[in-house]
C-alpha cells in the first residue's frame, strides 16, 4: 500500500502536466481546424471569407468582413463556432483574417491560444499563402 501511495504521489502531478499541455495543443488544433475551414469555404464558394473572432469563439463571414454570416455545422444561430475545454484566444491580429477564393490570406495573422488553468500559451500563425500552422 505504501508503494502504490509513493507512486501515486510522484505520478499525479506527471498526469496533471500532461493533461494540461494537451488541452492547450488540442485547443491550438482546434483553431487550426476552424480556420482551415475558413479556407476551404472560401474555395469551394469562389468568395472571399472573412474570419472574426472573440476570445472564444470564431466567425465566418463570406464576401468579406461586411458580408454574410455563415452558418452551418459547428456553429450557433449566430454563426459562432465555440472552441471546447475552455481555451481562449488572447491575441490574433489586428486586422481579421481574409481568405481569397484562391485559398490565399489577405492579411496573414498570428492568434495567441490560452490553457484555462496555467498561464501557457500557444500560437496559431496563417501565411499569406493560407497555410495554417502551429510552431
Amino acid at each position: 500500500m505504501a508503494i502504490l501511495g509513493l507512486l501515486a504521489a510522484v505520478g499525479v502531478p506527471y498526469l496533471v502536466s500532461y493533461w494540461q499541455a494537451s488541452t492547450l495543443t488540442a485547443g491550438a488544433q482546434e483553431l487550426q481546424t476552424i480556420l482551415n475551414g475558413a479556407r476551404q469555404l472560401a474555395i469551394r464558394n469562389n468568395t472571399s471569407v472573412c474570419v472574426k473572432r472573440n476570445t472564444t469563439s470564431m466567425q465566418y463571414i463570406s464576401n468579406g468582413c461586411g458580408g454574410t454570416v455563415w452558418t452551418g455545422a459547428g456553429s450557433d444561430n449566430s454563426g459562432w463556432i465555440p472552441l471546447v475545454n475552455g481555451i481562449t484566444i488572447t491575441a490574433g491580429p489586428a486586422p481579421d483574417v481574409i481568405f481569397t477564393y484562391l485559398g490565399a490570406a489577405a492579411p496573414g495573422g498570428t492568434y495567441t491560444v490560452k490553457a484555462p488553468s496555467n498561464a501557457q500559451t500557444v500560437t496559431v500563425t496563417v501565411a499569406g499563402s493560407g497555410r495554417v500552422t502551429i510552431p
